[in-house]
């Protein structure tokens, strides 16, 4: 790789301008990208747009600063434009009228000619890879067409993806490393509550004492607090008290998530909705209990627990309100909100000078899921949120509430120790040879028929076990955790191994079952960043 394509962890919003500068004083032209703040799009309802709130992460703020120093060379990218505005902006970019594109994954594809630097924010976001066929990386896809026309690309993170750190220290990349915040801000003071031991003394099951008064100790210094649950609703089951069923999705193989304050039943993937049932659909029995709580819990919980405060919500749910996301990030940045519960979306990208408290009220959420990935994102999602703590002259404090204090992923991110955790992770890595290890292919197949499905995923899978040869590793098929979406039942096939052998034995298995043409019911993701 061209040592000019460097991965450097740096200060973006105070080093943005003279990056900018710099690279057009060469004559050169300058892309970056950012990630969505919301990940993949939510699916689309009869209530609800697909389209993403570019306003809910910090690129609004990038724009700000870009447009304020450059003024009229910038132009912007992103899925809220019509379809006239976006051939605008692209042909301003092609003839040269604008030097500097803005926007999220697709913006690598923007035509600049002379590129001379190119910008990933946030390089870690799983949202850079797209979902649907052609299933690419954008930060990879950045660095790759950096080296091929001679640029720099920067990759920027707080929390670097485990390939990337990985291709630093190959030698691949050069690492630049912040080890402390920008003037004389210190790090959050950041501890873990033991759930455990606060549900046995009987204490609130959202809110433990530590908690709640540090809250009220915020509230009376007239200080702003941000609560952290990456799971949205208001409870996410509704559970038989007499046979034990879960109210579920008919079409697909999850629980239906309680919003609305318990009246709605939606599921969070075919956006499939419904009045919260009155009895059990397997035995009819009428006593039904809400299980578990998301956002819309917790806000009602720190009302009731400290009715004084000014409490606002931000999450996906709020979002597709148009100008919602807005308003509320203006009324807490002006102080009208004094707490501000939210997901992810409140953890990433944002400056608020008053927060002095950061408190996550379930920092388990997703260790628990089958997926390579989930220590990693946990440590990620955790770090990122303590930096919204303390940014400004007032110290700031972290409370993590965990029923699994001693998981590495959490001690790591209590003591903000990036490379610790790097190190312990590549442990799990190289014993499982899970990427950045070993390059790994996801092989899902889908049917309407479970039997047909099954059958298809049984012939790939042994097709594919006979031209290994040695040189990759077939697992499966098995159902994918996610077993069933959308009225199709879901097999998946994992290959480690070769990238080269593994490629060439998808196709040609592939070829041989369906043709060179198309293949019905199965996607390839190579490099996946879930096997969900």
């Amino acid at each position: 790789m061209d040592p000019r394509c460097a991965g450097r962890w740096i200060d973006w919003w105070s080093e943005a301008p003279s990056l900018w500068t710099r690279s057009a004083r060469c004559g050169r032209r300058t892309c970056w990208r950012v990630p969505r703040a919301c990940g993949r799009s939510p699916p689309r309802t009869r209530r609800t747009s697909s389209r993403p709130c570019w306003a809910r992460s910090g690129a609004a703020s990038l724009v700000r600063a870009a447009v304020g120093r450059l003024g009229g060379i910038v132009s912007v990218l992103h899925s809220e434009l019509s379809a006239g505005e976006r051939h605008d902006q692209w042909w301003r970019l092609r003839e040269g009228d604008a030097r500097v594109a803005i926007g999220a994954r697709s913006a690598v594809f923007a035509p600049l000619a002379e590129l001379g630097l190119v910008i990933v924010d946030e390089e870690h976001e799983a949202a850079y890879k797209q979902d649907e066929s052609p299933r690419y990386h954008g930060r990879d896809v950045a660095v790759m067409r950096a080296r091929l026309e001679g640029a720099v690309a920067l990759l920027g993170s707080a929390t670097p993806s485990m390939e990337s750190s990985a291709n630093a220290r190959a030698g691949k990349y050069t690492r630049l490393a912040l080890p402390k915040r920008i003037g004389p801000r210190g790090l959050a003071k950041v501890e873990i509550v033991d759930r455990r031991q606060a549900l046995r003394a009987g204490a609130d099951p959202i809110l433990t004492p530590p908690l709640r008064e540090a809250l009220a100790e915020r509230l009376s210094r007239k200080e702003q607090s941000l609560l952290l649950l990456n799971r949205r609703g208001y409870a996410t089951s509704l559970l038989c008290r007499e046979c034990g069923m879960q109210a579920t999705c008919p079409n697909c193989s999850v629980a239906l998530t309680l919003h609305r304050g318990g009246r709605v039943a939606l599921c969070h993937y075919c956006a499939y909705e419904t009045s919260t049932p009155r009895a059990c659909g397997s035995c009819q029995g009428a006593y039904l209990r809400l299980t578990g709580y998301g956002t819309e819990k917790v806000l009602e919980a720190v009302r009731a627990a400290l009715p004084e405060a000014r409490v606002e919500r931000l999450d996906r749910d709020l979002a597709v309100r148009r100008g919602a996301v807005a308003r509320v990030l203006a009324a807490f940045e002006a102080g009208e909100t004094d707490i501000l519960v939210g997901t992810q979306m409140i953890a990433k990208g944002h400056d608020f000078p008053r927060v002095t408290l950061v408190g996550v009220v379930d920092a388990d959420v997703g260790l628990g899921l089958p997926d390579f990935r989930a220590a990693e994102r946990t440590f990620q999602l955790l770090t990122q949120v303590a930096g919204r703590a303390g940014r400004a002259d007032l110290p700031g404090e972290v409370i993590l509430q965990s029923h699994w204090p001693d998981h590495y992923a959490l001690q790591f991110a209590c003591a903000q120790d990036y490379d610790a955790f790097f190190e312990r992770e590549m442990e799990f890595r190289r014993t499982m040879a899970y990427p950045p290890v070993a390059t790994l292919v996801n092989v899902v197949i889908r049917s309407r028929e479970s039997a047909e499905g099954a059958a298809a995923a049984e012939a790939i899978a042994a097709r594919l076990r006979a031209l290994a040869a040695g040189r990759f590793r077939v697992l499966g098929p098995a159902f994918a955790p996610l077993a069933r979406l959308r009225q199709e039942h879901r097999f998946q096939v994992l290959l480690k191994g070769r990238r080269k052998a593994m490629r060439d034995a998808v196709r040609q298995a592939l070829v041989e079952r369906y043709g060179a043409v198309r293949w019905p019911g199965v996607a390839v993701d190579v490099d996946p960043v879930t096997i969900m």
